[in-house]
C-alpha cells in the first residue's frame, strides 16, 4: 500500500508502536525515523521502501478476519423443502437468502431474486428445482479485505473450519459489523 512520509507517525502510532519498535522492523535506525516524522529529512528509496514494507506487515497482522465478523447462526434450507416454506422462512428471519444444505454441504442457495425468477418461468415446487449455485466458501482466517472483494460478486459467503461449515457472512453483516459509524 503506498504511504506519504507525513503519515508514518500517524500510522505507527495507530499500530501502538514506538520509533524504535517501528525502526527494529524496517531494518533501519530509530533516529532516522524521528527525523523522517520531524519533517527534517528526505530519506532515500531503499530506507523509505523498507520503513512501508514495515507498516504494510503490520497492516496484514492486524486486518480482521472472517471469524471475527461471521454470522454463526446459519438459517438454512433443504433441497425437497418446499419454495412456500423457504419463503416463510426468509420472511421469519428477515433474511434475503439463505444457503441449500444437505447432510452438512452446501449445494446451493436460495433467494428473493432467485424465487421471483422461479416464478415467472413457473419451475418446480420444491427448493432443488429453483436453486442457484451455492456461494463460495472460506476458511474462517481469510481476511475481511478478501470477503469484501467475493461480496462484490456473491450475496452471501460461507464460512468453514476443518471442512464444517461455521457460519456466514452477507453483504449486510460486513457493513454493520466493520463499517460501525
Amino acid at each position: 500500500m503506498p504511504y506519504e512520509l507525513e503519515e508514518i507517525k500517524e500510522i505507527r502510532k495507530k499500530f501502538g508502536l514506538t520509533q524504535n519498535e517501528l525502526a527494529n522492523r524496517a531494518g533501519v535506525s530509530q533516529s532516522l525515523i524521528a527525523k523522517i516524522e520531524a519533517g527534517r529529512i528526505d530519506p532515500t528509496y531503499s530506507k523509505t521502501k523498507k520503513i512501508f514494507a514495515a507498516l504494510d506487515d503490520l497492516g496484514k497482522k492486524h486486518e480482521l478476519k472472517v471469524s471475527e465478523v461471521m454470522n454463526d447462526k446459519i438459517i438454512f434450507v433443504s433441497p425437497y423443502d418446499n419454495v412456500k416454506d423457504a419463503i416463510a422462512k426468509l420472511k421469519k428471519h428477515a433474511i434475503s437468502q439463505m444457503p441449500v444444505i444437505e447432510e452438512h454441504m452446501a449445494i446451493g442457495l436460495v433467494s428473493e431474486t432467485g424465487i421471483l425468477d422461479a416464478m415467472l418461468t413457473k419451475k418446480g415446487h420444491k427448493v432443488k428445482d429453483i436453486m442457484q449455485d451455492p456461494p463460495p466458501i472460506v476458511n474462517k482466517n481469510t481476511t475481511v479485505t478478501v470477503i469484501s472483494s467475493l461480496l462484490r460478486f456473491y450475496p452471501m459467503v460461507l464460512v468453514s473450519e476443518e471442512g464444517r461449515l461455521k457460519g456466514l457472512v452477507t453483504r449486510s453483516d460486513l457493513l454493520g459489523k466493520v463499517y460501525k459509524g
